[in-house]
């Protein structure tokens, strides 16, 4: 009977191990799924940047006459108007005055400067398009450039969730009209209390020790 009993709980025990085995190897082609995914959807966005690049290259090449420049960024820009007499740029945390023009790369106006109207920009702090973060401290008082942004650049894979779809670049033509240290940074520096090194005190000589009159 006790054989009976310790046979039982052999096989058992045996089952339990099969069973734990089995689960743990259930669950590995999940990890190679995740990995595989992220392999494909790297690669599927490293060919999405190249068709981009390769259309504006075109774009470029079939306009001889006009200089652009290409950027660390990964967009190109070209001068429809610039101003040579100014060397400043905007900077962090200055306020950028500018109008802007919005088209896909055949040229048609997604967004006209009527419909955007004049836009303010606290540089660097503010969320706004990828290329323009960067492009606008590139540019000088009184410039208009134009930007060729692919999308990764511009609104991604979201878009706006208005006019501008899926993945879409965009030519962007910007004019710089002013630019102004913030004024709220300016009063906080100016009312920040200045710290000032204490001068040593000079050591005060021990009075004498007054006799008292009421004693001879």
């Amino acid at each position: 009977m006790n054989n009976l009993k310790l046979s039982i709980y052999s096989l058992l025990f045996a089952a339990f191990l099969v069973s734990c085995k089995h689960h743990e190897e259930a669950r590995r082609p999940i990890s190679s799924a995740s990995g595989t995914f992220m392999k494909t959807s790297a690669d599927r966005n490293k060919k999405l940047v190249a068709s981009e690049e390769d259309v504006i290259k075109k774009i470029i090449k079939n306009n001889p006459k006009v200089k652009y420049y290409a950027t660390p960024k990964g967009y190109w820009f070209n001068y429809e108007e610039k101003n040579s007499a100014e060397t400043a740029a905007p900077r962090k945390g200055d306020i950028a005055y500018f109008n802007m023009e919005v088209k896909d790369l055949e040229g048609k106006i997604i967004y006209s400067e009527s419909d955007l109207g004049p836009q303010t920009y606290y540089v660097d702090k503010q969320d706004i398009m990828m290329g323009l973060r960067d492009g606008i401290k590139r540019m000088h008082k009184n410039e208009t450039v134009t930007f060729l942004f692919p999308s990764h650049m511009a609104y991604g894979y979201h878009g706006d969730n208005k006019k501008i779809g899926t993945n879409e670049p965009l030519m962007v033509t910007v004019t710089l009209r002013n630019f102004v240290p913030d004024p709220a940074a300016q009063t906080a520096t100016a009312q920040a209390p200045k710290t000032t090194t204490p001068k040593p005190t000079a050591a005060k000589p021990v009075a004498p020790a007054k006799k008292d009159t009421l004693t001879p």
